[in-house]
């Protein structure tokens, strides 16, 4: 919301500013409120319980029959507006003791002045339903001792006005948030989505970020551009529409050659660890492929459009018709047997259905096997130009050989070495892990991908897998929870929907391929990002980084005191790695919490520096610490942790944080740690990449996205 950009620590002018600010959309809420009460109300002008629920979107029963129940200030079990706006501009424009009285009566819900037990147990269980936590009856219990003998500092067996005061003021981000303007708290969640700024492309971050995309394509746009003035100049005895066409023809033979280039990726892998990868955004051909594969549409259309202008005129003063020119081979246009009109329209087609089952709605809609069988036409159009146009052959040539022989060794290299399954798991959240046996000539780095063959399941189908072991490993990863063998294997992790699979079968792997990731090593301070299944590269990456900390550890020889050696190498310039996992729900992390477990045990000695590795968890579908429907139970998971010494939703050490990241300040921390060149490592939905790319560019961070 916007509210949560207020904060004690403001200047003056900044409160006043940001104050103003808060009351404009505090009073546009309320004409929002009003309108929604008249909508509702009837004929008596009031509103029940239920219609009060539908009004404000309140979906928890018991916080929306603790609200009507204190806005009904005359207990008639309806209220009307002049109830609903007075208690509304009293958490507005109230103090902070206003407010903390209304979250009190929230709490004291049989209205005897002071909270018990029960009563507060049953608040903290609300609390846990609508955040969408699932606690054992034991570990709520815990919870709610753990808060109760916090703030009864008497002992008297309740918590009066005055205690639940001096234990919030205790959460100095508690009482921060009761400067935010209470009727939040009641506001529907996508009622006022702060709508997230576009990138600022004119400024020197923005271009310092994308300078080799940006270098890359105004190249490839000047080459387009003079491949299209020489064809037109070189024909310009044909008249305006055959120069325009041919113009299109030629940009056409380098763009269809150049898109099977980008997708080479045994060469691009090769490439990236050579100093190419410093001029060229290697890591962004996909994206590339997208806007060439864009382009070749574009040029296709109008260099078809050209030459239908262009036979429309050569009708009128010919003896062949216009359907003649378009649809057979007897004006004899083209090199084979005049058939360059016939392949040119079945060349249209084709392309157009290519980009048409390329589209997001497609892929992602579950109707993969229509964009892959589609895409496979690739051959189809490459012999069509062939035919079609009597100097592609010349472009084609050498990148088609290329082609074939990364072909030819990725058949070779997917069927030796006898592949086959040897163990499948269904983890929680429905992620499958596969244990494949690794030849001795397989080598990968942290972060690489493969493709990957079943034929039992689709003979014909090959698709991405992360490769989450890391390379250090000579057993299985440490999510297979197994005990270590003397086997070489390598570990997937991959999100499927399917029933759980019988072992031992034959497979077929093609890579492995790099990544962005593979800058890791080379920058001091990394940020690793993960939007759920989005967490599968960081993996193998963060198993390899921990294993590359515990060469650099030193034990002192007269105690057991241990610490890492703060130090850049060949191998490692790391100085500092942030982790943050994004959830939207708590079974989501238990896949992975084995993992993040071992790595928090590897440093549980504190470092001089601080923690080399900082993991931040966050939980989505939690109500956010700016919700006063939330505080409660947040100050009793803070407290449990504490005394636990673990997190009630994960079993870490760190604490799992309600709500999205506020990226603006999670970056402002990792600026002011002054680690050195920061690099902000990203997978997962591309709506998210968009708001943390701008994020980057806004402080000059080095931004990669995982892309297959």
């Amino acid at each position: 919301y916007f509210y949560s950009t207020v904060y004690h620590h403001f200047t003056h002018k900044g409160c006043v500013r940001a104050a103003i600010m808060s009351l404009d959309e505090d009073n546009r809420w309320l004409e929002w409120v009003t309108k929604q009460f008249e909508s509702i109300a009837g004929d008596d002008k009031e509103i029940d319980l239920d219609e009060f629920k539908t009004a404000l979107k309140v979906k928890e029963s018991f916080f929306a029959e603790r609200f009507f129940a204190l806005f009904d200030s005359d207990g008639s079990s309806s209220i009307s507006l002049d109830e609903l706006l007075k208690a509304l501009n009293l958490l507005i424009h109230g103090n902070e003791t206003d407010k903390l009285k209304f979250l009190f009566q929230v709490y004291d819900v049989d209205g005897s002045g002071s909270i018990d037990p029960d009563e507060l147990r049953t608040v903290l269980k609300s609390c846990l339903r609508e955040s969408a936590i699932s606690l054992p009856e034991e570990k709520l219990d815990n919870l709610t001792l753990a808060l109760f003998e916090s703030a009864d500092k008497d002992n008297s067996g309740s918590i009066t006005f005055e205690e639940l005061k001096a234990e919030l003021e205790t959460f100095p981000e508690v009482m921060e948030n009761l400067t935010i303007s209470a009727a939040n708290w009641l506001k529907p969640p996508d009622l006022d989505q702060k709508k997230h700024q576009t990138p600022r492309y004119l400024t020197r971050s923005y271009w310092h970020n994308n300078s080799r995309k940006l270098l890359f394509l105004c190249g490839y746009t000047c080459l387009n551009v003079l491949l299209f003035v020489v064809a037109m100049l070189r024909h310009s005895y044909g008249g305006g529409w055959f120069m325009v066409a041919k113009g299109c023809g030629q940009c056409l033979n380098f763009n269809c050659t150049f898109i099977m280039v980008l997708m080479l990726r045994r060469c691009l892998t090769w490439l990236r660890a050579t100093w190419v990868v410093r001029l060229l955004p290697l890591d962004q051909n996909i994206l590339l492929h997208q806007i060439v594969g864009y382009a070749i549409l574009l040029f296709t259309l109008v260099h078809t459009a050209a030459h239908v202008f262009n036979f429309v005129w050569l009708s009128e003063s010919s003896e062949y018709t216009l359907w003649e020119y378009l649809l057979t081979t007897r004006p004899g246009i083209g090199w084979v047997k005049g058939t360059a009109s016939v392949t040119g329209v079945v060349l249209q087609l084709i392309i157009c259905l290519m980009v048409l089952c390329s589209s997001t709605f497609v892929r992602r809609s579950g109707h993969f096997e229509v964009f892959y069988w589609s895409h496979l036409s690739y051959v189809l159009v490459w012999a069509l130009l062939i035919i079609h146009c009597a100097n592609f052959w010349k472009w084609f040539v050498v990148p088609g050989l290329i082609f074939l022989l990364e072909k030819i060794v990725g058949v070779a290299v997917s069927r030796m070495g006898g592949l086959y399954i040897v163990e499948v798991n269904l983890l929680p959240s429905k992620v499958t892990h596969l244990v494949i046996r690794r030849p001795q000539f397989f080598h990968f780095k942290p972060g690489d991908y493969v493709y990957i063959n079943i034929p039992v399941i689709a003979k014909y189908e090959w698709h991405p897998f992360t490769i989450s072991s890391a390379p250090e490993q000579s057993g299985t990863s440490h999510l297979c929870q197994t005990p270590m063998t003397d086997r070489k294997d390598i570990v997937f992790t991959v999100r499927k929907t399917n029933s759980f699979l019988s072992c031992r079968f034959s497979c077929y792997v093609d890579g492995p391929f790099g990544t962005p990731t593979r800058q890791i090593f080379a920058s001091e301070h990394a940020v690793l990002i993960g939007a759920g299944i989005g967490i599968t590269p960081f993996a193998s990456i963060l198993q390899s980084i921990m294993y590359r900390y515990r060469r650099r550890k030193q034990n002192c020889p007269n105690c057991s005191y241990s610490w890492c050696e703060n130090i850049k190498d060949s191998d490692m310039k790391l100085r500092k790695v942030d982790f943050i996992w994004i959830n939207r729900d708590q079974k989501s992390f238990e896949w992975f919490v084995s993992l993040l477990t071992k790595l928090e045990m590897d440093q549980a000695d504190e470092e001089p520096e601080g923690r080399f590795l900082e993991m931040h968890m966050y939980m989505t579908s939690a109500l956010s610490k700016n919700d006063m429907k939330a505080i409660g139970l947040q100050m009793a998971l803070d407290l449990l942790a504490k005394k636990e010494k673990r997190d009630s939703i994960t079993g870490l050490r760190t604490r799992t944080q309600p709500g999205r990241p506020e990226w603006g300040k999670v970056f402002q921390k990792v600026s002011e740690e002054n680690k050195g060149k920061v690099h902000v490592f990203y997978c997962g939905a591309p709506a998210l990449a968009k708001v943390i790319k701008a994020q980057c560019e806004h402080f000059g961070f080095n931004f990669y996205k995982e892309n297959f």
